[in-house]
C-alpha cells in the first residue's frame, strides 16, 4: 500500500480489499465491520475473533481513524457545538442538537466551502478540505451521545455535493445492515442545489434532501449564491421533478427570510410559480447575523405573515426554531480558522 488509510469508513467491498491485502478470509470483512459501525472500535489489536497475524497485519497498513473532539462549546438551549481535527490540519464542528426524545447531529462534509452564499459564515471562508468518509463518520463514532442520536442532518460546514463521492461512501456505511443500519429516512442531505451530482444522489440513496432556495428568482439568488450562475434553481427543480417524493424520501426547501429583500408578496408569488406541483415542504429561517453583513432578519410578526401566507397557497410551511446560536451553531454560524495545534 502507498499513504496508509484508516478502515473506519471503508466499505464492504473495500474492507474486502483490505482483508485479501492482509491475508485474511473474505468473510473477515464483517467481522471487521461489526467491530468498526457497531463497536466503534477501529484498533485491530482489539479484534479478537481475527488472527493475530492479521490483526497485527491491519495494524501495520491502516492508521486508526476515531478521534475524539479536541473543542466542545455549550448553549443554553442544551445544544452542543463540537470541534473536531482533520488529518490535514484543519477543523471542522459538529452541532448536537436534542430536543425531547429527538436528538439531531449536523455533521460537516467539509471544512469551508466554495459556494460562497452571502448569508454563511462558513463560505467566508473558502474551502480548505474536502473530507474522506471516514472523516464525517468520525463525527458521529466518536460523538460523546451517540447512542442517543435518532437523526442526522449534513448541514454543517460545506456542500455535501462538492463531494459527492466521499459523502454517498458515509451514506452507505450509515445505512448498510454491515454497517450502523440506520433507515435512510433517519438522514437527511441540504445542498444548494449542485445539478450535476442530484441524479448520483437522489438514485442511490433513500436520504430526505432539503434544498437552500432563498430566492425564487434566477438574478436576485444569484447575488445571494453563486452557484445560481453555475447550475440555475429552474434547472435543479427540473430534475426534482422526475423523483417520487413520498412519504418515505421528503422533499423541503430552505428558505432565509432576509427583511425587505426576499420576503415579498411578489416573492411568495415567484416561489408558488416555482414549486407548483411539488410534493415539498418549505423550511423558514430566520437569518442569523455575521460580522459585517448587509442583511438582517425580519421580526417574529413578518416571520409568522410570510408563513400563513404560503400555507395559505397550500405548501406545507414551518418556521424553524433557532438553536445553538449563541455558540454560533446555529444555521449559517459554523466556521472555525482554528487548526488543532492552536487549541
Amino acid at each position: 500500500m502507498s499513504a496508509p488509510a484508516t478502515l473506519y469508513g471503508l466499505t464492504l467491498p473495500e474492507l474486502e480489499e483490505a482483508t485479501a491485502r492482509t491475508g485474511l478470509p473474505r468473510f473477515a470483512a464483517r467481522q471487521i465491520a461489526r467491530w468498526l459501525y457497531v463497536r466503534h472500535m477501529d484498533d485491530p489489536a482489539a479484534m479478537t475473533d481475527l488472527p493475530l497475524r492479521g490483526r497485527e497485519a491491519l495494524a501495520a497498513n491502516y492508521r486508526r481513524g476515531l478521534t475524539s473532539p479536541i473543542g466542545e462549546s455549550r448553549s443554553s438551549d442544551g445544544t452542543k457545538k463540537y470541534l473536531y481535527p482533520t488529518r490535514e490540519g484543519h477543523c471542522v464542528e459538529a452541532a448536537y442538537i436534542p430536543d425531547g426524545g429527538r436528538a439531531t447531529l449536523c455533521v460537516s462534509s467539509q471544512a469551508g466551502c466554495r459556494m460562497g452564499c452571502r448569508f454563511c459564515a462558513t463560505g467566508r471562508q473558502g474551502l480548505r478540505q474536502s473530507l474522506s468518509a471516514g472523516e464525517i463518520l468520525n463525527q458521529i463514532g466518536s460523538l460523546p451521545e451517540r447512542d442517543r442520536l435518532t437523526n442526522l442532518v449534513f448541514m454543517g460546514m460545506g456542500e455535501p455535493l462538492d463531494n459527492t463521492d466521499e459523502v454517498l461512501r458515509a451514506i452507505e456505511v450509515l445505512t448498510a445492515p454491515w454497517g450502523f443500519g440506520w433507515s435512510p429516512g433517519r438522514i437527511t442531505l441540504s445542498t444548494s442545489g449542485v445539478a450535476p451530482q442530484l441524479p448520483r444522489l437522489l438514485d442511490r440513496t433513500k436520504v430526505h434532501l432539503a434544498v437552500s432556495l432563498h430566492n425564487p428568482f434566477a438574478e436576485e439568488r444569484a447575488e445571494l449564491m453563486p452557484v445560481e450562475r453555475a447550475w440555475p434553481i429552474e434547472e435543479v427543480v427540473a430534475i426534482l421533478r422526475r423523483y417520487d417524493f413520498t412519504h418515505q424520501r421528503r422533499l423541503s426547501f430552505e428558505y432565509i427570510v432576509l427583511s425587505g429583500m426576499n420576503d415579498s408578496p411578489r416573492h411568495i408569488r415567484g416561489l408558488c410559480r416555482l414549486l407548483n406541483g411539488l410534493r415539498c415542504r418549505i423550511n423558514l429561517i430566520r437569518f442569523h447575523r455575521i460580522p459585517s453583513s448587509p442583511y438582517f432578519s425580519p421580526d417574529d410578526a413578518a416571520m409568522l405573515r410570510f408563513r400563513d401566507a404560503l400555507t395559505a397557497k397550500g405548501f406545507h410551511t414551518t418556521i424553524r426554531a433557532s438553536r445553538g446560536e449563541d455558540i454560533q451553531a446555529a444555521c449559517g454560524l459554523l466556521a472555525t480558522l482554528e487548526r488543532p495545534d492552536g487549541i
